[in-house]
């Protein structure tokens, strides 16, 4: 590859944003953990690790991930949240997002794991 090309590439991903939204972690047990990130793919990575490892910051998750197993749990994106031209912050609408979800979720019956990040 020769050294435009790289630095095309290079120049390309630094101007790329990753998905930032809600994710959820959902047991059959009917309880879930949910959070907003702003880098939902690097942070979905990182927790299955945690989880995988066995040092989540959730405890109560952690310990329902080590006793059920993770075949328990599913994770899924709930909702992404675009980007606007001329804003930079997102952390009030990313914990405006989560406390709509942690309401909507309560609603429906599911019980949410209590000891948070």
């Amino acid at each position: 590859m020769d050294k435009s090309r790289k630095k095309e590439l290079a120049r390309q991903y630094k101007q790329m944003k990753p998905q930032m939204g809600i994710f959820i972690i959902r047991c059959n047990n009917n309880k879930c953990y949910i959070q907003a990130t702003k880098d939902l793919r690097g942070v979905i990575n990182g927790t299955k690790a945690k989880l995988q490892a066995g040092y989540h910051p959730c405890g109560e998750l952690q310990k329902e991930w080590n006793e059920l197993g993770s075949d328990a749990f599913t994770i899924e994106i709930l909702e992404e949240l675009e980007y606007e031209e001329d804003k930079t912050d997102y952390t009030d609408d990313l914990t405006l997002l989560q406390m709509m979800w942690e309401e909507k979720l309560v609603g429906e019956t599911m019980e949410l794991y209590k000891n948070r990040i």
